[in-house]
């Protein structure tokens, strides 16, 4: 940042993804919690005069609150450092290889983590038949937040029949069954893990409406799966190379043991209200919000 006594901090937010209201939420409680914290702050409805305006604002450093795809995918990131401007989370290649859910479980896999098969294919041949044996979860390769998720029962009679805001090469992979677990990742230090309870599948809904799923943390769950929680959510953020506040999701199988423990995804701009999972664990680790985002800006860099 500038030096400047009082840092002039952009919050990115909204955007044009799917995610724009998890967005602007995120942005909005950031935004407010770093006034709090001493900061000028500016908020940015992310649109295509963001260059001129962040040239017009010319903060020291900017605020990323963007989710789901341009925001948190390497674009934004590499528009910020053509414009040599300090942004938080992750850079440009993190950002991107843990949007790709192929690419990210490649580098997962080269890091000796546990992930499950998966393949590449076209949505028209996923509508035609059974690309893996059921039961499995078709996805798009490049989304977040449960965006377009199908999850194809063990007794599904035909292979799903994808709607139209799929996109044209989707993911498929194995389901795992079990437990929804999370882990935060802040710097060089993985915080706690939180056990995601929902009457179901931990869709968008599930994630983001009022009681569609409720958090116990620190999780219920034995010592040797916490360690593992907290060394692979690690490992994970090493091995994509990420920055700052990162979150591991798992699915755990609690009748298999360790053996039943999956690494699902990194979400390298998790959600940034003070009740998401990250600000929960974090508050739970003696780190308050308005401390959290600070942080967060702190460790804002460029050319990462």
């Amino acid at each position: 940042m500038s030096g400047r006594t009082t840092p002039k901090v952009a919050v990115l937010m909204g955007g044009p993804s799917a995610e724009r209201e998890v967005s602007l939420s995120s942005g909005r409680e950031c935004a407010a919690a770093l006034r709090d914290a001493g900061y000028i702050v500016t908020e940015l409805d992310a649109g295509p005069d963001l260059p001129a305006r962040l040239k017009e604002i010319s903060p020291d450093v900017v605020f990323n609150a963007l989710h789901g795809r341009w925001g948190e995918d390497g674009c934004v990131q590499g528009l910020l450092e053509w414009l040599r401007i300090p942004y938080t989370h992750s850079g440009v290649l993190a950002s991107a290889l843990a949007m790709d859910k192929t690419r990210s479980k490649a580098a997962f896999r080269a890091a000796g983590l546990p992930v499950v098969e998966s393949v590449l294919a076209s949505a028209a041949e996923v509508r035609r038949g059974h690309v893996l044996a059921p039961p499995y979860v078709v996805k798009p390769n490049n989304e977040g937040s449960s965006v377009g998720v199908y999850l194809v029962h063990e007794a599904a009679n035909g292979p799903p029949q994808l709607g139209a805001e799929m996109p044209a090469t989707v993911m498929v992979e194995s389901y795992a069954p079990g437990r929804e677990l999370t882990t935060t990742v802040m710097g060089d230090r993985a915080l706690m893990v939180t056990d995601i309870v929902t009457s179901g599948w931990y869709d968008y809904d599930a994630k983001y409406k009022p009681g569609g799923s409720h958090h116990v943390v620190p999780a219920q769950i034995p010592p040797e799966i916490e360690a593992a929680c907290l060394d692979f959510a690690l490992r994970a953020h090493r091995a994509l190379g990420c920055r700052g506040l990162s979150r591991t999701d798992f699915r755990w199988d609690e009748a298999r043991g360790l053996e039943g423990l999956i690494l699902l995804e990194v979400n390298t701009q998790p959600g940034m209200t003070p009740t998401s999972l990250s600000p929960e664990q974090a508050r739970h680790a003696g780190i308050s919000f308005p401390d959290l985002c600070r942080w967060i800006v702190e460790d804002a860099s460029c050319n990462r």
